[in-house]
């Protein structure tokens, strides 16, 4: 028998070669000298009857040797990974197995997860061959017909996420790989209120009956039925608005702190309040203290652009002291006003026309916004009766004609721009045709706002006409210029920093990516886990913000199945049994009465 048909390791045993030196330590041990003590010299000394050789002797009589020969021995033993080879029943019927990776089944048990005893209970379950489905924040397929040891060790790769599941999803696609004489089992919590990706579970585990093959449910609602989470965030002008809600059966208070403020938030069984914050100057993470059932939806980081000011060129011959206060109230704008004819150098990430005499705006001014355009920024048209005169070109995303009487505002596209704003009808305006996107478009199908396509920057058309509208009267209407500047600089608005996990941060080409659990090199990285997501120049905060997986309450389930069994025939599968857990317990046992010996002997 070879060493490899019980050692896993055999080069391990190579630490036997340590007993080589020890032993000689023990041999060239000097003897004791022999010192006269006249108080026993009256004693008959025992003559040596020269029966025994005196090395022989010292090495029978010294029990802490042998006690240290054992323990190198078996030193050596535990390096090698000795084994043994038995026979472990396994399903002998292909199988798939579904597992359910989704946030809530990291609720804890006490002993784990749901989901740690999902991951044991599918590994017992394996067939041959196996395929792995995950329902996480995608559906994937891990393995596809692999053995029961390749099943198993990809089992073991698997980790919860902090995302919505597609559970529907992941049963469609075993379907989908199952065969008529196959068997799939299903391990989950179960504990999602019908919601966009789970609604028709129920329905897709029919479809995997009425194919023919054998389907078992096996359901894992351990813990505490109890959860308070963060469901829900959205922002509101220079407000953070945090849902949280109480899933549990009793009511609670819990403290929700965010940016170095605290909330307390009482909630009765089913409640939900909505929770209202100031806007930080810096990124921060709302936390709810305490603990439940459910830890991952219990912090929810909120992302915020930098403070750096956008440079905004505004150039005018007109009367625009509207225009010009929007601008420059807020922060986050550091406008230049220039009135043509002007030579205009330096870098903007913005450039806005309006109200320009057509014959006193230079070529190099155009060439000007054309070049910001081209970087990356943006240039804003306003309308104006000439304005096909000035010379734009490819700037203006609209085919102007003539000068019409308005009637009513027609559609609204929801666009960063556009929402949440209500815009009025102008007295008259320019009738035109919008040659990009319209974003907003009056009674006459003229677009009142529209954008352009180009490649890097962004270009908006401003449907309103000088002084010919009360809208530079109303409050918001610094709100609209901060966010139509913003959005042609490229700064990213609120919703664009902050996601929920499960979707994805897209990326312009392959980015090194700091995540929560490490670097990751992708042009597009998954949001698995809650928490911020950093390139060189790029950041995106994400959170569970589910109502359905918040919820961890899991009734009980009567659509089949009960614990997984191997089903149909079985068939045997060699597996290897791991002796080292118990040689190094030996080996500690050893060290034990070692330093017994030696206490007992007063060395120690």
């Amino acid at each position: 028998m070879a060493l490899g048909d019980v050692f896993a390791t055999p080069l391990g045993l190579a630490a036997l070669a340590a007993l080589v030196p020890l032993f000689v330590l023990y041999l060239i041990q000097p003897d004791p000298r022999e010192l006269p003590l006249p108080t026993v010299e009256f004693l008959q000394s025992d003559p040596d009857e020269g029966g025994s050789n005196p090395v022989l002797e010292r090495l029978r009589r010294n029990l802490l040797l042998l006690l240290q020969v054992l323990a190198i021995v078996l030193l050596a033993v535990g390096l090698a990974a000795p084994y043994v080879t038995t026979t472990r029943e396994v399903s002998a019927q292909p199988t798939v197995l579904v597992v359910d990776a989704s946030a809530s089944m990291a609720t804890e048990t006490g002993d784990g997860s749901r989901f740690t005893e999902a991951v044991a209970a599918a590994k017992a379950a394996v067939g041959t061959p196996t395929t792995v489905v995950v329902a996480g924040g995608s559906v994937r397929t891990p393995v596809t017909g692999a053995d029961p040891a390749d099943a198993r060790t990809a089992l073991d790769g698997l980790r919860v996420t902090h995302a919505p599941g597609d559970l529907r999803g992941a049963i469609e696609r075993a379907r989908e790989l199952a065969g008529s004489e196959s068997r799939v089992l299903v391990f989950s919590d179960f504990a999602r209120a019908p919601g966009r990706n789970d609604a028709g579970w129920k329905q897709a585990a029919e479809t995997v009956r009425a194919s023919g093959a054998t389907l078992t449910l096996e359901q894992f609602d351990a813990g505490q039925a109890r959860n308070v989470g963060i469901v829900d965030r959205s922002f509101d002008s220079r407000r953070v608005v945090l849902r949280v809600a109480n899933t549990g059966a009793t009511a609670v208070e819990r403290t929700l702190t965010f940016a170095g403020r605290s909330r307390s938030v009482s909630l009765q069984p089913g409640d939900r309040r909505s929770v209202v914050f100031p806007l930080p100057a810096t990124s921060s993470t709302a936390r709810l203290e305490g603990s439940d059932a459910l830890q991952v939806d219990d912090r929810v980081p909120v992302v915020v652009p930098d403070n750096r000011a956008e440079d905004t060129l505004l150039l005018t011959n007109g009367d625009n002291r509207n225009l010009q206060t929007a601008l420059e109230v807020v922060p986050t704008i550091n406008v230049t006003v220039k009135r043509p004819p002007v030579s205009t150098t330096g870098d903007y990430d913005a450039v806005v026309f309006a109200d320009v005499i057509s014959g006193r705006v230079l070529g190099s001014t155009v060439e000007t916004a054309r070049e910001t355009v081209s970087d990356g920024g943006g240039a804003l048209i306003q309308a104006q009766r000439n304005v096909g005169a000035v010379g734009y070109d490819d700037l203006l995303p609209v085919t102007p004609g003539g000068v019409e009487q308005s009637g009513g505002v027609g559609n609204v596209t929801t666009h960063p721009v556009t929402s949440g704003f209500e815009f009025p009808a102008p007295d008259h305006h320019l009738e035109a045709t919008a040659t990009g996107a319209a974003l907003v478009t009056l009674s006459d199908g003229s677009p009142l706002l529209a954008t352009g396509g180009r490649a890097n920057g962004r270009t908006l058309y401003y449907g309103y006409l000088p002084n010919q509208t009360a809208f530079r009267f109303d409050y918001r209407y610094p709100v609209f210029w901060k966010r139509a500047i913003h959005w042609l600089a490229g700064r990213p608005s609120l919703s664009a920093l902050n996601r929920q996990t499960g979707t994805t941060f897209q990326l312009a080409n392959e980015t090194t990516v700091e995540t929560p659990t490490g670097q990751r090199t992708a042009a597009g990285v998954r949001l698995d886990r809650v928490g911020t997501y950093r390139t060189a120049d790029q950041r995106a905060g994400a959170g569970l913000l589910s109502p359905t997986e918040s919820n961890v309450s899991a009734p009980e389930i009567n659509a089949g199945g009960g614990r997984a069994s191997s089903g149909g025939s079985a068939t045997g599968e060699q597996v290897r049994q791991d002796l080292t857990p118990l040689v190094l317990l030996g080996l500690l046992v050893l060290l034990g009465a070692e330093l017994t010996y030696l206490r007992r002997r007063g060395d120690i």
